[in-house]
Formats: C-alpha cells, sequence, structure tokens
C-alpha cells in the first residue's frame, strides 16, 4: 500500500515538472532568458531524478532472496546516488551555458513567469518532502530536496529579470542573468554534494541513533515476560527496511523451548512497533554471564 503511494507522489512529480520546464524553456525563448531557460534545464532535470526514483522504487520493493537476505532496500540509496550525479552534470552544465551565452536584454514577462514558477515549485517540493518523511522514503526525500532548489533557482531568475530591465540606466546590470545563472550551477552543484554525502554515509552502514526511538523500543523488549535485561540493541537502516541485532539476558535455568518462544513474541512485538523492521536477530544470554 505505500509503495502505490510513493508512486503516486512520483507521478504528481513527473507531471508537474513536464509542464514547469516546458513553460520555462519556452519562455527563456522566446523572451530571451538565459537564466529562465537555466532553470528549465534544471526543471527537466527533475523529470530524469523522478524517473531514477520510480525505478529505484520499483527494485527496493522487491522480496528477499538467496542472494539478497535483507532484501532489496539499499536501492533507494543506490538510486538516490546516481540522482546526485545527474544532479552535478546539470550544475555544470548551467554554469558553461553561462558563460557561453550572449548577454542580452529579456523581455519583463519573464518576470511573471517567474513568480508563477516559484508558487508552483515550492507547493510541490513541500508536498514531496512531506510525503518521503511521512513514509520514510529517502527516494522522496532526495527528490524533494531536488526540487526545492528549483525553488530558490527560481527565485534567482526573477531578481536578475528585474535588475536587468535595468540596465539601460546601470550597463553592468545586462550581466545579470549571466551571473543568475551560474549561481544556479553552483547551487545545484551544492545540493548534488549533499545528497551524494549522505547516501554514501548510508550504504556504508548507518545506525539508528534517535534516543527516543531506541528507548521506546529498549522498553518494550525489557518489558517481555522472562526477559531480565536488555544487553545491547543495534538498529541498522537499510532503505525502506531495517535490521534488529538484539542481545537479552534470561534465566539461565530457562528451558529452551520457552526462551525460543519468547524470542518469537518479541519478534511479533518488534514488526508490530515499526513496520520498516523487517529482519530481527535475537542472541540470549543466560543472566549468570552478566
Amino acid at each position: 500500500m505505500k509503495e502505490n503511494k510513493v508512486a503516486r507522489v512520483m507521478m504528481v512529480s513527473v507531471v508537474t515538472n513536464i509542464f514547469l520546464a516546458i513553460l520555462k524553456i519556452l519562455s527563456g525563448i522566446l523572451f530571451t532568458s538565459t537564466a529562465l531557460i537555466a532553470d528549465g534545464v534544471h526543471s527537466f532535470s527533475d523529470l530524469v531524478t523522478d524517473f531514477f526514483a520510480i525505478i529505484g522504487s520499483h527494485i527496493s520493493r522487491k522480496p528477499a532472496d538467496l542472494e539478497h537476505p535483507f532484501g532489496h532496500g539499499n536501492a533507494e540509496y543506490l538510486t538516490s546516488l546516481g540522482i546526485s550525479v545527474i544532479i552535478l552534470g546539470v550544475g555544470a552544465s548551467v554554469i558553461y551555458n553561462a558563460f557561453t551565452s550572449k548577454a542580452q536584454v529579456s523581455s519583463a514577462i519573464v518576470i511573471g513567469v517567474s513568480l508563477f514558477t516559484i508558487v508552483a515549485k515550492y507547493l510541490l517540493s513541500s508536498y514531496i518532502i512531506r510525503k518521503g518523511t511521512k513514509y520514510k522514503n529517502a527516494i522522496l526525500l532526495s527528490s524533494g530536496k531536488e526540487s526545492k532548489t528549483d525553488v530558490i533557482s527560481s527565485i534567482v531568475v526573477l531578481i536578475s529579470s528585474i535588475l536587468i530591465q535595468l540596465s539601460d540606466r546601470f550597463p553592468f546590470l545586462l550581466y545579470a542573468e549571466k551571473v543568475a545563472a551560474i549561481l544556479i550551477g553552483l547551487f545545484i552543484i551544492g545540493v548534488g554534494v549533499g545528497i551524494m554525502r549522505e547516501n554514501v554515509s548510508t550504504l556504508l552502514g548507518k545506525r539508528e541513533v534517535n534516543e527516543d526511538y531506541l528507548a521506546r523500543l529498549k522498553k518494550l523488549i525489557a518489558k517481555e515476560k522472562g526477559v531480565l535485561a536488555v544487553r545491547d540493541v543495534v538498529l541498522m537502516r537499510y532503505g525502506s527496511v531495517s535490521t534488529l541485532n538484539l542481545i537479552i539476558t534470561m534465566n539461565r535455568k530457562t528451558p529452551l523451548e520457552k526462551a525460543h518462544a519468547t524470542a518469537d513474541i518479541l519478534e511479533e512485538k518488534i514488526k508490530n512497533f515499526s513496520h520498516s523492521i523487517q529482519y530481527i536477530n535475537i542472541h540470549i544470554e543466560p543472566e549468570s554471564d552478566v
């Protein structure tokens, strides 16, 4: 069910980005705005990242198999890494085009187009990030962050479009859109580096460090009948699923069958506590070893 909701969010993003990208590029060509064209290219990069996101989301839903006993959740992070590489390429391309294009005064209509795209993109990015947080989906969060850069880049375009209208009085403002395009390119690269760093860290192994979350989990485990102490809790995240390694102590005289039944009960309660915890390893130690 959650996977279908994620797919719907991505489809909303795709349709919106197609519309905005075409609007920006056509307006940039018709009204001679280098910055608006660069912003349109940025929006088209959103389309590419959304395409990768849909593929990654599909792969990450595949169940565990012999070669991948912990499922395919890391596909989300690999996809996000692919998104970051695309973003870096787009940023470099925008900067190159800004240096090689000819400076010229754009139409005042660009101001209106920029205002419209700012509002539309802000609403879209907020929606994607909100859903990504709700579903704990790395792909949606990466796509939402990339979309938010489009809001900022559109604001830069708006400012440059206003400034360039004053180039008759202040000739140096003729280069306002070139500067805006370069700033957009640098900002895009910064976002790409940030997403890459975050997902590389996760792929190397990202341990849950939310103390409140872990405290509630430990409390749930410690309340189970027969559990004397919770020795260690290590929760590792792999995309949308997590693996829990747990060490508990029980009375050394507890029969093996009862200890095994307790472990089974704990597994069920832990999975009900958080549906993202799909793989649980419970190690039971006798009280005398503490």
